[in-house]
């Protein structure tokens, strides 16, 4: 495959450098003849393979990869050796190799393609027909032509005067060629698809004018067309259903040069100025292939005609859209893939993107635009579809950022209203239904504020799922929420419960009687009511319902009654039952029925008031044993619904029998104590000392109390020491401080016997090694030594005790 540098060939033999840089119609776009020559390509060489190349071209040499549809594409016809690279080098300004007018060979050889001189226009110079070379061999012929057809706009078919009414001459063959090919290619789109055939009518001196030329060249054409076989429905189409004429002459190059060099710069304002009335590149020309995808699609079209299969235009125009469509939504999705990449790890790591959808929105329409502004310029249908590919990827790997944030977003609104919640419940006086819709409503609010915001259009995502969970979330959260809040409740009630009823129920023990119960169940109804007022007003505050309440107030009374039970219970224990009847007891032994402490006397009669107190007393026992549940306000007996956790009937015993008669027992021993107590009293007010002993003391210590009195000395030691006695005595305190000071005594003498024994081992381990041995005795005498010493000291011992 060769490949034209971009300089031109040296003259070898026939083959010359054009000339076209000296023309003076060309002054505009001449360069030197070794430097800025444009760049040309051997697109299908002689042996008919592909260049793949051209896609190098257009990016790096042509600079067209940016160029979409805005380029044209024109190729050239015509025998061998009329002049079409020498015509193309003077229109577009290209380099196309030229024949030398000494030699009459062959010089075009496969397809060779350019870019025109300052214009965004490719020119195809196309092998010659009816050359010597080839022969008889038009099979390259037809494939040129069926190549050109399909990527050209517009065919220039190139012809001397002279062979205008020729067949062969005037290439009549060839375009019978292309229009057998432009209906296997167009047949379909009849009136839509429309190719331009520019006929160039070179060397004309005048004599012929241009109408009569056209006139004989259209008739020739029109006979080529009717004599086609045209495929079925197309049987009456018309030749100008899928092709437009323009005629144009040329003067002779050599003998009318100037006149030669005017014609083709008006030849060339056809194909470089819009406004020209004569403009050839018009829309119903184009192929619709943008110049990125003419290597693939020119590629395709010479694929299958090297294969002989039957060349479909359009599904070659959508394979050519589906191949660079994927490609360029690859290039432009690995940019999308690198620019999302950094919201990943935020959104893993349990933190909420900010702006994180106008983001998502902005990265997802560079990238679409960038999609759009390559693919845009291909097959509509397999544009559109591909976009719709494309936008569905794209938002595919959006959603699941989308899912993320709004899972983040869920998990940030339950901390907010756990932390909302709880703030607002410290309040004073706050109502826990006011505050739980509050905070709903605002978490709430933020959730759908984020999730809206994160929400891109053309997707059908939604966050419908997420928000019924966190509403579920919320509710859940509200009602265990609840649950804790009216435990809360419910303990503050039972504290303040436990408070009403233990001082009255203490007291109302503390006072046995026929009535004890009758008071204890009237404390309890009073504070059931008084409890039921206040779960009633804080009741409101959880929106509670009617069974909900009606549940609390049986639990109020059921709780109320056990704790009322539980101080029964801790009031019973034998310590505090013995503490009830010795109180009980004393109060009607010891004192009178004046209130008045009883002084017994000898006389006294003490066995009655006893035995009475006593029995009294015991008769108060089988009152505590079980609970009486008559209620004084209302006549009758209550009861409370018995449950598996609670027994109301088992609830109403407090004593068994096996404790009454123990605590009975009990208190029967300790008023025995009693009763001998005031037996001594007695004993004691009869063992009087006489009065005459109290005279004698007088008389026989009166020189000894005036001693006393009258010496300082004497006086303060005696008061030193007689008050502190006298007040023990008066208090009952001698045996206490007779026992202190045994006490002391027994410390000091063991501290002392220690100190002594410490001093005695410290003495002996400071005597000599010599000093400190042991006398020798007799076996006989050693142990009679030591038991004897034994003896001294046990005998210390003793005497020191």
């Amino acid at each position: 495959m060769d490949i034209v540098p971009d300089v031109d060939h040296p003259l070898v033999n026939d083959h010359v450098v054009p000339d076209f840089i000296d023309s003076p119609s060309l002054k505009n776009i001449k360069s030197e003849q070794t430097s800025n020559v444009i760049s040309r390509l051997h697109l299908i060489d002689e042996e008919q393979k592909f260049s793949q190349e051209l896609s190098n071209y257009i990016d790096n040499k042509w600079t067209l990869k940016d160029a979409g549809f805005n380029y044209n594409l024109a190729a050239i016809f015509g025998s061998q050796s009329t002049g079409k690279s020498t015509l193309l080098n003077r229109l577009f300004g290209t380099s196309f190799d030229v024949m030398s007018e000494s030699a009459r060979r062959q010089t075009t050889k496969g397809i060779w393609i350019s870019q025109g001189k300052d214009m965004k226009v490719l020119i195809m110079d196309v092998e010659g027909t009816d050359g010597r070379e080839r022969g008889e061999d038009q099979d390259f012929e037809r494939k040129s032509a069926l190549f050109s057809v399909a990527t050209s706009e517009v065919l220039i078919v190139n012809l001397w005067e002279h062979q205008v009414g020729l067949y062969n001459g005037a290439n009549m063959g060839l375009l019978k060629t292309v229009f057998e090919v432009n209906l296997q290619l167009f047949g379909g789109n009849r009136g839509k698809e429309k190719t331009l055939l520019l006929f160039v009518i070179r060397d004309h001196v005048g004599a012929t004018p241009l109408a009569n030329l056209s006139n004989t060249l259209k008739a020739d054409l029109e006979r080529i067309w009717h004599g086609l076989s045209k495929p079925e429905g197309l049987e009456d189409c018309k030749i100008t259903d899928y092709f437009d004429f323009m005629f144009t002459t040329l003067a002779h190059k050599l003998l009318q040069p100037e006149k030669f060099e005017s014609d083709v710069d008006q030849l060339r304002l056809r194909f470089t100025n819009p406004s020209d009335p004569n403009y050839v590149f018009q829309p119903q020309y184009s192929r619709r292939v943008p110049a990125d995808g003419l290597p693939f699609y020119a590629g395709g079209i010479w694929d299958k005609i090297m294969t002989n299969k039957d060349l479909d235009l359009p599904t070659q125009q959508e394979l050519l859209a589906q191949y660079r469509c994927d490609e360029i939504a690859n290039i432009a999705f690995a940019v999308f893939q690198e620019k999302i990449k950094e919201f990943r790890q935020l959104i893993e790591s349990g933190n909420i993107v900010e702006d994180l959808g106008p983001k998502m929105q902005e990265i997802r329409g560079v990238a679409m635009k960038s999609f759009d502004k390559d693919a845009s310029r291909y097959h509509a249908e397999v544009y559109k579809r591909k976009r719709s590919d494309m936008m569905t990827k794209a938002n595919t790997m959006l959603e699941a950022y989308f899912l993320g944030q709004l899972k983040n977003l869920h998990k940030k609104a339950v901390n907010m209203f756990s932390a909302n919640l709880q703030q607002a419940l410290r309040t004073e006086g706050s109502e826990f239904s006011v505050v739980v819709n509050a905070s709903k409503k605002e978490v709430l609010d933020y959730f759908l504020q984020g999730a809206k915001a994160i929400k891109l259009e053309e997707t059908e995502w939604s966050y419908d799922e997420e928000l019924y969970q966190l509403e579920q979330g919320l509710k859940d959260f509200a009602t265990a929420q609840r649950e804790k809040e009216l435990n809360k409740m419910l303990n503050n009630l039972e504290k303040h419960l436990r408070k009403e009823l233990d001082e009255p129920v203490g007291l109302a023990l503390n006072n046995p009687g026929p009535g004890m119960w009758g008071r204890i169940i009237t404390i309890y109804q009073r504070t059931v009511e008084d409890g039921e007022q206040l779960l009633h007003k804080k009741a409101r505050t959880f929106d509670l319902n009617q069974d909900e309440q009606g549940e609390l107030l049986i639990n109020l009374r059921r709780q109320a009654w056990v704790l009322m039970t539980k101080k029964v219970q801790e009031e019973s224990v034998d310590g505090m039952m013995l503490l009830k009847l010795r109180n009980r007891f004393e109060e009607k032994f010891r004192y009178d029925e004046h209130g008045l402490p009883r002084v017994w006397k000898p006389d006294d009669d003490i066995d009655t008031p006893f035995r009475k107190a006593r029995d009294e007393t015991v008769e108060l026992v089988p009152l505590f044993a079980k609970i009486n549940t008559l209620d004084p306000a209302k006549g009758e007996k209550f009861e409370l619904e018995p449950t598996e956790d609670f027994d109301f009937d088992q609830s109403l015993k407090v004593l068994s029998e096996t404790r009454q008669q123990e605590i009975t027992t009990k208190f029967k021993r300790e008023s025995d104590a009693f009763y001998l107590e005031a037996k001594r009293s007695v004993v004691a007010t009869q063992a009087k000392v006489p009065y005459w002993v109290g005279v004698a003391l007088v008389i026989l210590g009166w020189n000894e109390f005036l001693a006393v009195i009258t010496n300082p000395l004497y006086l303060m030691v005696a008061a030193m020491v007689g008050v502190p006695m006298v007040a023990m005595w008066y208090l009952d305190m001698l045996g206490l401080v007779e026992t202190i000071g045994w006490k002391v005594y027994d410390q000091g003498y063991k501290l002392a016997m220690d100190k002594l024994r410490e001093t005695m081992d410290k003495r002996e381990d400071e005597k000599p090694q010599a000093q400190r041995q042991p006398q020798q005795y007799p076996p006989r005498y050693e142990s009679i030594s030591k038991d004897e010493g034994d003896i001294e000291l046990s005998s210390l011992d003793k005497k020191s005790q």
